[in-house]
């Protein structure tokens, strides 16, 4: 398998709350389980270098990993990583074995290839939405792609790619998939209609015309007082 993660174990002897504490602080290594395939459990501990390395890889959440004990390689995939919640320090780690035939499930990411290229977009100006990213498949443990690939290339707009389009890997299935629960993948959607801003008009506009108004109104009672009829003479 093309880039294998190897990482580096001792067996932990000392276990329990206080102890795993100490492999943390003191040893900078990190407590961990190797468990399944009918076979002992053993607690391990990893190097908190290598594991930080591994983790920054997708593969390592996907794809058959290869662990190094006491000059035996143990073939497990990752089960559960614990972090602390604030700071996001990794805790504890569970792996477990695997052969080539064992059923496992997964989360597997999508890859989306043609976005440049995109029909829906570059023809007609659509804007390409991806609705989910990965999804949980089962297959045999020698089987796991490290990606699916979805061609959306001749994607138009106003159209969708669903579950029910993709071609997953021979053997490969989305446990309890059916038409109910056919998700969309990725789609074209029109662009969004730009808002018309509203028109502003100038403090300055603005107060010349109430000003104007104002003098008119002044002008017309001047005209008003100007057109009153003249007192009628006292005829004593």
């Amino acid at each position: 398998m093309s880039n294998e993660i190897i990482l580096n174990a001792d067996l932990r002897v000392r276990t329990g709350t206080n102890k795993t504490r100490e492999i943390r602080r003191e040893d900078s290594m990190i407590p961990a389980i190797i468990y399944g395939n009918e076979e002992e459990s053993k607690n391990i501990k990893l190097k908190l270098n290598e594991l930080t390395k591994a983790s920054e890889n997708e593969l390592f959440y996907t794809q058959i990993l290869k662990i190094v004990l006491e000059g035996n390689e143990e073939k497990v995939v990752l089960k559960e990583l614990q972090r602390e919640p604030v700071k996001g320090k990794f805790l504890h780690a569970d792996f477990q074995r695997v052969s080539r035939k064992t059923k496992l499930k997964v989360v597997v990411p999508f890859r989306f290839n043609g976005e440049e290229e995109c029909a829906g977009v570059k023809t007609d100006g659509g804007v390409l939405a991806k609705a989910i990213s990965e999804i949980e498949i089962a297959c045999l443990a020698g089987d796991i792609p490290e990606a699916i690939e979805v061609d959306i290339t001749n994607l138009m707009l106003n159209e969708a790619i669903r579950l029910s389009d993709i071609t997953l890997p021979e053997g490969a299935e989305i446990p309890g998939f059916d038409e109910e629960n056919d998700q969309m993948i990725v789609s074209v959607n029109p662009p969004r209609a730009e808002e018309e801003e509203p028109e502003i008009i100038p403090e300055g506009e603005e107060g010349e015309e109430g000003e104007a108004t104002e003098g008119e109104e002044t002008s017309e009672e001047e005209n008003v007082s100007g057109n009153e009829a003249p007192e009628e003479e006292s005829s004593d």
